[in-house]
């Protein structure tokens, strides 16, 4: 398996980065084991989760994806064969939310808890923070570094003038910089990092572990009709923001490529966003064994410039 750099880190993953966000989701624990197994197996040993995962699911207030991932590493004894990801600053609940200094410190304690580990490879704001200076934001993730509590810090759903007023702050204060940047990207969703953030990437050589890669499962070509919508819980709403005049031409690239590499669709689109320039390696969940296996094939799949034409043009914005 290929290894890329996340930024200037020091810190090497692999071309694919797993979603943990199904962990305690629509993966129980049981299943969850499995699929980190199975992704040990394929060498694919970047996992992506965050404190929030799942508050979403009735019953659940956030911290079971991490809970998940800690019962497993304490199973297993392989911390030092994983690269684990966290994030902090969405709403935990009681005002537990954004990316004050006392509040990292609160929350980072809590994920280490959680995860029964001493050290988060990445940490990641998973929200940008207008209320807190980023001089004191950035001065906490320093001190968590030096502390030797986290090995680097990334940013997720930043803008890109506020990612670029943070990278300023961090070089002017001697402070720690962000790394990596988590943003929506994908064949369908392309404007708004092609637009400015790709830009601030490349100039200042961060890593990216970009999120939705495979349009929460349009890329796939599971969703080609309305009929389709009953195929998941999120159907209905793939379908309402993925099913027109463009995303069928995406979709009809998508065919073409993958008819001439003997390959499927979804593995097309990953195996495109891991071509393009600055694009680290994309998040993908599984929540089978099968798709685990299939999606894998993604990071081998090697796409010729006429591909990268075809699917660039279908893709258009």
């Amino acid at each position: 398996m290929s290894k890329r750099e996340l930024g200037r880190s020091g810190i090497q993953v692999p071309l694919l980065t797993f979603g943990g966000n199904v962990f305690g989701w629509t993966v129980d624990q049981t299943a969850s084991f499995n699929l980190l197994d199975a992704l040990l197996d394929h060498k694919l040993n970047f996992i992506d989760t965050a404190d929030v995962y799942s508050s979403w699911v009735e019953g659940n207030k956030g911290g079971e994806s991490e809970t998940i991932i800690g019962n497993w590493l304490k199973k297993t004894g392989k911390r030092d064969q994983i690269i684990l990801a966290t994030k902090v600053g969405k709403p935990m609940g009681e005002g537990k939310v954004g990316l004050s200094p006392r509040y990292i410190k609160e929350a980072v304690e809590a994920s280490l808890k959680r995860l029964q580990t001493d050290y988060i490879d990445l940490y990641q704001s998973h929200d940008d923070d207008a209320d807190t200076p980023l001089a004191e934001t950035m001065a906490a993730f320093d001190a968590l570094i030096k502390e030797g509590k986290v090995r680097a810090v990334g940013a997720s759903n930043y803008s890109a003038p506020r990612l670029a007023e943070a990278l300023k702050v961090s070089q002017e204060n001697g402070l720690a910089r962000y790394e990596t940047l988590q943003p929506q990207y994908n064949l369908y969703d392309r404007k708004v990092y092609e637009e400015a953030l790709e830009k601030v990437v490349t100039d200042n050589s961060l890593g990216v572990i970009n999120f939705y890669g495979l349009a929460a499962g349009f890329l796939t070509g599971k969703y080609r009709t309305k009929a389709d919508a009953g195929k998941s819980k999120r159907g209905e709403s793939v379908i309402a923001r993925c099913l027109n005049e463009r995303g069928l031409k995406v979709l009809a690239g998508l065919d073409q490529v993958a008819e001439k590499h003997g390959a499927q669709p979804g593995q097309v689109a990953l195996a495109w966003q891991i071509a393009r320039p600055g694009i680290t390696s994309p998040i993908v969940s599984a929540t089978s064994l099968q798709q685990l296996n299939e999606l894998a094939q993604a990071a081998t799949l090697k796409l010729d410039d006429a591909d990268i034409k075809t699917l660039n043009d279908a893709s258009a914005w």
